[in-house]
Formats: structure tokens, sequence, C-alpha cells
């Protein structure tokens, strides 16, 4: 499952930075995720950064986006080689 942000979001700019696969960016008014980037931390860290840090508990599980832990898991190992193979070529 990817993570979303809700409109209770207060612009802190606390998530973005600690998104370990860059899937946390600035929308029309407020942070969002994009669930094809978001592991929920999986591959990386034991809980989602985003939710430990957020002030005010607005990234909750989004229910447009379920995904296992295992298919998670996969989609972290492929952020990684897409992230090393373009660090090979720049």
């Amino acid at each position: 499952m990817a993570l979303m942000i809700t409109d209770e979001c207060i612009n802190c700019d606390v998530c973005e930075p600690e998104c370990p696969n860059q899937a946390i960016s600035m929308g029309p008014e407020t942070y969002v995720i994009d669930p094809a980037r978001c592991t929920e931390c999986v591959g990386h860290f034991d809980q989602p950064q985003c939710v430990q840090l957020c002030p005010v508990a607005c990234i909750p599980i989004d229910p447009r986006h379920v995904e296992t832990r295992e298919q998670l898991a996969a989609k972290a190992e492929r952020l990684k080689a897409v992230a090393a193979a373009a660090a090979t070529t720049a």
C-alpha cells in the first residue's frame, strides 16, 4: 500500500527530505506522495519515516493503492536498481 497526504497537511516541509524514494513532492496546495515510488519505507526503514515525523498525522494508507509487504519490497528493489543505473550513467 502506498501512503497519501490528506488536506490536513500544513506544509511543514518535514516529510519530503526524509523519503528515501523521493516519492514526496509539493503539489498544487500541499505535499503529495507518488504511489509508484512509495514503498512505505520497506527496504529502507522499519516504519514509514514521513508518518513518524508528521506533526499533524495526515499521512494514512492510500486505499486506492493496496500492496502487500512483498510487493512493496519488490518495488523498493526496482527503485534502487533504477537509481544505481542512473548513478553509473551520470
